[in-house]
């Protein structure tokens, strides 16, 4: 029988040990003791089992709740793997092996890291030596059999929501403007007040028959993406709509009163909110190339004014660029005309970026108060405020002679529809 070290006398070497906990879904997680609290237990009682080797529980907390063991897209575990090539802990604990990965090829990556680290690997409940071929044997059949009951239990999954769907339920996911879910029994039923908006972004649609003139008069009467109160009790604000948003919201056959899976549509359970009709004719429009077309060249360094910005005195358009320095960008728009030709032959030349973007949003604020209004324009990324200024307006002539910039907005986004604002 061999000696431990403490029979010996010899002190234990300190072995720091960090227990990882995980749970596939949020269920139940909010409760005062829950799955993650029974895992790291179970491993603090089996470190503390092992304290006369040396073993101790690290105190920093590596729970993954609500995440699937699929794939290695979890913020704990990244911790984990960043703590061991940092040499902060030399062993890993869990309660089984399928809590640290239900993937063989994902564990057998972490368990390479784990060796080149020469950090040990305990599963609490299943007992293995991974130092010999058996126990690596083991710990592979241990893994196959756990991706074989991940990949089992998504079929199930998709089979249940497949007949669920070909029966015309709703199987769950975010809430559509227009609908709100029934909590007594999972299905979706009519928000009036919602509905009746749906109907009028379908109208309007058909109206302008242009994508970014329809979002640009949404804008402007403050239409949002639907809000929304979580299980959780967790409120979700509506954001502005995009392109990508406005595009769905038309083409979600939810608003038929049918279900969408695999290509094919079923009858559902919930009442229709957009006439045959509207939905057709919206649909025609759709395929339109015109419908969602901009009309505006690739703009890969997402410039505000981008395919807008004309220099009046060349008749030529003005070119994002920008000047490079220690690592800094100084940002501007060029005369085509001018950097083909000569600085001599255009007045305008170039002007700052910034400013000429500025004085432009000065202007549309000036024309109608209620489009890109400062704080809502603040939460827009970049691409989403190029979106917004493209679709609202049509063309921005700069004078480099008188200094002053004019603006001709797409109809009818705004009253003074095919007049020019003068700066």
């Amino acid at each position: 029988m061999r000696n431990s070290n403490s029979e010996k006398g010899i002190l234990p070497t300190r072995l720091r040990c960090a227990i990882y906990t995980r749970k596939s879904t949020e269920e139940g997680l909010d409760q005062e003791f829950n799955s993650l609290d029974a895992q790291r237990e179970a491993a603090e009682a089996f470190i503390q089992s092992q304290r006369q080797e040396g073993w101790i529980a690290l105190p920093e907390l590596y729970d993954d709740g609500g995440f699937t063991g699929a794939n290695m897209d979890r913020p704990a575990l990244q911790r984990l793997l960043l703590g061991v090539e940092a040499g902060e802990l030399d062993c890993v604990v869990v309660y089984k092996v399928d809590r640290l990965s239900r993937s063989l090829l994902d564990f057998t990556r972490m368990l390479s890291v784990f060796e080149k680290h020469q950090v040990s690997f305990v599963a609490v409940t299943q007992q293995f030596n991974t130092s010999t071929s058996l126990g690596r044997l083991t710990l592979n059949i241990l893994l196959s059999f756990a991706q074989f009951e991940r990949e089992l239990i998504g079929e199930r999954t998709r089979d249940k929501m497949s007949s669920a769907r070909k029966k015309g339920k709703w199987v769950g996911g975010c809430p559509v403007l227009g609908y709100d879910v029934d909590p007594g029994g999972g299905r979706l039923v009519v928000n009036e007040a919602e509905a009746e908006r749906v109907r009028a972004i379908f109208a309007l649609f058909e109206e302008q028959g242009s994508a970014p003139r329809t979002l640009a008069e949404m804008e402007r009467r403050g239409w949002r993406l639907k809000s929304w109160t979580r299980q959780t009790g967790q409120f979700r604000a509506g954001g502005p709509f995009a392109l990508n948003s406005l595009r769905r919201l038309l083409t979600n056959v939810v608003y038929t009163g049918r279900i969408r899976h695999q290509g094919q549509t079923y009858p559902g359970e919930h009442a229709a909110i957009v006439a045959p009709a509207a939905w057709e004719r919206v649909q025609n429009l759709l395929t339109h190339p015109a419908a969602f077309a901009r009309g505006k060249s690739r703009n890969k360094h997402l410039a505000l004014l981008s395919g807008l910005l004309y220099c009046e005195s060349c008749g030529t358009p003005m070119a994002y660029s920008y000047a490079g320095k220690d690592d800094r960008k100084y940002p501007y728009y060029v005369c085509l005309n001018a950097q083909r030709k000569g600085w001599a032959v255009c007045p305008g030349k170039s002007l700052p970026a910034r400013g000429i973007e500025e004085s432009v949003l000065g202007r549309i604020r000036e024309a109608q108060r209620a489009i890109l209004d400062p704080s809502a324009w603040e939460q827009l990324d970049r691409a989403r405020q190029v979106e917004a200024i493209q679709a609202i307006v049509e063309r921005i002539g700069y004078d480099g002679t008188a200094r002053q910039i004019s603006i001709r907005f797409h109809p009818p986004a705004i009253p003074a529809a095919g007049q020019e604002e003068r700066a």
